[in-house]
């Protein structure tokens, strides 16, 4: 009575497996005959020789053994073969060579077989519940799975699904201001599916581009109908985003339509992204247009595409370069994410500064990769790295203080070197002058001397001249007064 018992209990383990691991029949009769032959070939030597049918929904289990007929002294292997009294027991109609089949009880192989069977049992069962839990995710790879938030780690999530799977949520694929607590629900992506040592683990992320694509599909009928199709996306997460879409239809407008009314269609996405700023943009083959769009707010002046290095140089007016750039760069860097480009920025000046110089010029003292960084943020020349704080230069351009400095120092150095040049220059072009000043006061004196000199002798020949007709008149009085006499004879 107890064999019966260990029987039907073994039964109703089997339908437990089948209710609570969602294993489909075919599998799980697949599991329950290879568990059953791996005992008989043990116990037996062989299962070639067995029959076994298994209804897990009732708990039928039979085991038949085929064995062939032989005469009684000829019995070599009583697993293979029966002698031929033995057969004429169960039917007197049998003879040498033919088969008899004969049904074998649970309990013929003992207790300690049927508690070895039960292991391992579980164990098959255990491993097809790995194995299916392993292709059920990985046919969902790149799509939404919401989960119940069951333990709180450091650098991890643990969550349940519907079905009690764990499903892992690292720490590096959440958005920086995520906060979750135990037995809340959380929204996310399967990113990837590990298969370790036959211990599946699923890895979601809330930070992938694909996050945000799918959301779009859920909250915008007209996505998920394929009317207006997602071309490209650019995310910094919890921060800002970028999303290209492209309608098929020209009486549908895209922007609108992924926007809503007074943005109520997209609320719904910004929330679940924790406030992340999200600019939807008109996708167009125009590479030139595509890049200005990408770069809105900011007006564009012109802009010099190298199809071939994929290159963009974007001039703009200097107002309009914190614009393209972005806080923290997060504008031109998000544009360059979305359209492939590589894209510098520059400031539209009509009237140059022949002073400044291009930091290209300081290659040689400059490393190449941080002059780059600089010109990402729209500082091209010297005197437009000078002018920016230091903080802004640290920040923006993501460099360490260290390597501010010396670019700073740099620079510095180069212009106090012109300004002692223009000052040297400067101080020859007084002394030189003084010493113009100098001979023109020598010159103005010498001749000023030299007319007065002149000027004074002339003036005494006219006294003289004077003074010789004063004595001329003065003789012709004398005369006049006293007139000669005629002299007597």
């Amino acid at each position: 009575m107890g064999k019966k018992k260990e029987t039907i209990s073994l039964i109703d383990t089997f339908s437990e497996f089948n209710e609570l691991k969602n294993i489909d029949k075919a599998t799980l009769i697949s599991a329950l005959e290879e568990s059953f032959r791996n005992v008989i070939s043990k116990t037996s030597g062989t299962d070639e020789n067995y029959d076994i049918i298994i209804n897990p929904d009732k708990g039928d289990l039979e085991i038949w053994r085929n064995r062939t007929i032989v005469e009684d002294e000829e019995l070599e292997d009583p697993n293979l073969e029966i002698t031929l009294s033995e057969a004429l027991k169960i039917d007197p109609d049998f003879e040498v060579g033919e088969e008899v089949t004969d049904e074998v009880q649970l309990e013929h192989f003992g207790r300690r077989t049927i508690l070895n069977l039960r292991q391992t049992l579980a164990s098959k069962i255990l491993e097809l519940e790995k194995d299916n839990l392993y292709n059920k995710y990985k046919e969902k790879v790149g799509e939404i799975v919401s989960g119940e938030v069951y333990q709180v780690w450091k650098k991890e999530l643990l969550l349940l699904d519907d079905e009690h799977n764990e499903l892992i949520l690292p720490k590096t694929e959440q958005i920086p201001s995520d906060f979750f607590r135990k037995g809340e629900h959380a929204r996310a992506v399967v990113a990837r599916v590990e298969n370790k040592n036959n211990n599946p683990r699923i890895i979601l992320s809330r930070i992938s581009p694909v996050f945000l694509e799918r959301l779009f599909e859920q909250e915008i009928p007209e996505i998920a109908d394929g009317l207006i199709t997602i071309k490209g996306i650019a995310r910094i997460p919890g921060e800002r985003a970028k999303v290209a879409v492209e309608a098929y239809d020209d009486r549908i407008d895209p922007v609108g339509a992924c926007v809503g009314m007074k943005g109520f269609r997209i609320h719904g996405i910004v929330r679940e992204l924790r406030n992340e700023n999200i600019d939807v943009i008109n996708y167009t083959n125009n590479t030139t247009l595509f890049i200005q769009r990408a770069l809105s707010p900011a007006r564009i002046n012109s802009i010099t595409v190298k199809e071939e290095e994929h290159h963009a140089e974007v001039f703009l007016n200097p107002e309009e370069v914190s614009l393209a750039i972005g806080k923290g760069g997060a504008n031109i860097k998000l544009a360059s994410m979305l359209t492939g480009y590589n894209i510098e920025v520059f400031r539209d000046i009509d009237e140059v500064d022949e002073e400044d110089i291009y930091l290209d010029e300081f290659r040689d003292e400059i490393d190449g990769w941080v002059i780059d960084q600089l010109k990402k943020i729209g500082c091209s020349t010297a005197k437009n790295v000078l002018a920016t704080s230091r903080e802004k230069l640290i920040k923006e351009a993501d460099l360490e203080e260290t390597t501010v400095d010396e670019v700073l120092a740099v620079l510095r150095y180069e212009f106090d070197d012109e300004e002692e040049d223009a000052e040297t220059e400067t101080e020859t072009d007084v002394e030189t002058d003084a010493d113009a000043e100098t001979d023109a006061d020598v010159d103005t004196d010498t001749n000023a001397e030299t007319e007065t000199d002149t000027e004074t002798d002339t003036d005494a020949d006219a006294e003289t001249d004077a003074e010789t007709e004063t004595d001329g008149d003065a003789d012709a009085d004398a005369d006049a007064e006293n007139p000669t006499l005629p002299e007597k004879h």
